[in-house]
């Protein structure tokens, strides 16, 4: 495997993955195989799980310490919402075009009787409430019981991370020459982070094989018949922003397309098979990194977008899912809620960076349309199938908008040089 690129090996693992998932399906979910890719995907996931919240707090307190010595750092941040915006614009644009034309809601062969509220629905005051740190760690816990036994699971808020780590940041730079050791170690500490994260990125392709064949294990392709339609509008608005909406902003932006894809690919591919922005966020800022973005800017850039740019979750999807609810229930809707739709689909995201799914973001949709929270229930079954896809445009977009800022503001060339230390390849450990 070592002859092979990095890339070329991440395709073996996925055709690989296809192969023994379809495999494992017929031999039945029970079988030896499906549990072996389920416990191959889960390990992976796991380990790039575990290095997200040292890396996020020693990179943002790092990128503190190195956006003070630019001078162009606010409108690093203010170019960096606004290209938010205007990608998120275009993509519910989108959203909303395919699903006033294909009109999935009135093609659906859906039952009512799946209709049931989701007990988990967005709520525009849990942004507030997600701002604000529980713990200096952002943990949080939560237990539920099944068949009368209790399972306990922890979980880290980023967005949470994001705000301890900048406050200290901001506190070490401040308290001057008492800070600079902390400041040292933080540096150290990264950079030991970086070596493990090269590990275990080194596994990406064993980690693919077996996230994708449990996904083709466990979800198959049956549940799409009933909902082929949205399905199908949801994955075409998917295809024309990563292949069409992406490559042009960069092209416009004199930046290589082939380069970009290329440096950004394992981030994307991951992000797919691991439906998870979170889980995906290493590999997606060294893919950043490795297209020339600098690590001050990336480090803090990457890891708010992750939180917060969700171009498949919070723009495609919710437009096409919203006009869903509405033809299904036949409730028309007006360009006021046109207007809602793109206003909910703008700063929805960052209103739920605490939580996690796409479907807070559809119930907070449907919420402020007034429309059903019943809906949600009807699109619940292919919910999986399409988050591979909406994650894969999530991961694209949290590396493009870096890039774009970072190219307009004159850090990066059209044709940048690679980082060694960011490249995410198996050739070194």
């Amino acid at each position: 495997m070592t002859r092979f690129s990095f890339t070329a090996q991440v395709f073996v693992g996925m055709a690989t993955g296809l192969l023994l998932g379809f495999w494992a399906r017929s031999l039945g979910e029970a079988s030896a195989l499906a549990e072996a890719l389920r416990i191959v995907g889960e390990i992976f996931v796991q380990l790039l799980r575990a290095l997200v919240v040292p890396l996020v707090f020693t990179a943002i307190v790092a990128s503190i310490a190195a956006l003070r010595d630019l001078g162009n750092a606010a409108r690093l941040v203010a170019g960096t919402l606004i290209w938010f915006a205007i990608t998120a614009l275009i993509a519910v644009a989108i959203g909303l075009t395919l699903g006033t034309l294909i009109q999935p809601g009135v093609r659906a062969g859906v039952d009512m009787a799946t209709a049931i509220a989701p007990t988990t629905h967005g709520s525009w005051l849990d942004f507030l409430r997600g701002l604000v740190p529980a713990n200096i760690l952002g943990l949080g816990a939560s237990t539920k019981l099944v068949d009368g036994a209790a399972t306990t699971t922890l979980s880290f808020n980023v967005l949470q991370i994001i705000v301890v780590a900048v406050a200290i940041g901001v506190a070490a730079v401040r308290t001057g020459d008492q800070g600079s050791a902390f400041l040292s170690f933080n540096a150290s500490a990264l950079a030991i982070f970086r070596r493990v994260l090269r590990w275990v990125v080194r596994l990406t392709p064993i980690g693919t094989a077996g996230l994708l064949g449990h996904a083709v294990v466990e979800y198959g392709w049956r549940s799409l018949s009933a909902l082929g339609a949205f399905a199908g509008a949801v994955y075409i608005g998917l295809g024309l922003v990563l292949l069409v909406v992406y490559p042009v902003l960069l092209r416009i932006n004199g930046l290589s397309v082939r380069r970009f894809f290329a440096a950004a690919w394992p981030a994307i591919q991951l992000g797919f098979v691991s439906r998870s922005s979170i889980a995906t966020l290493p590999v997606t800022e060294a893919a950043v990194e490795r297209i020339g973005v600098p690590r001050s800017y990336a480090a803090f850039a990457v890891p708010f977008a992750a939180t917060t740019k969700m171009d498949g979750c919070a723009a495609i999807y919710p437009a096409v899912a919203a006009l869903f609810v509405a033809q299904y229930y036949n409730m028309p809707l007006h360009a006021s809620d046109y207007l809602l739709v793109v206003l909910v689909s703008v700063i929805g995201s960052a209103a739920t960076a605490g939580l996690t799914g796409a479907l807070v973001m559809l119930t907070l949709t449907l919420s402020t349309l007034g429309l059903p929270l019943e809906g949600a229930g009807l699109l619940l079954a292919i919910d999986p199938i399409l988050d591979m896809g909406r994650t894969a445009v999530n991961v694209a977009g949290q590396a493009l908008v870096p890039t774009i800022v970072a190219k307009r503001q004159g850090l990066i060339d059209a044709i940048a040089p690679a980082d060694p230390q960011a490249i995410p390849v198996p050739s070194s450990a």
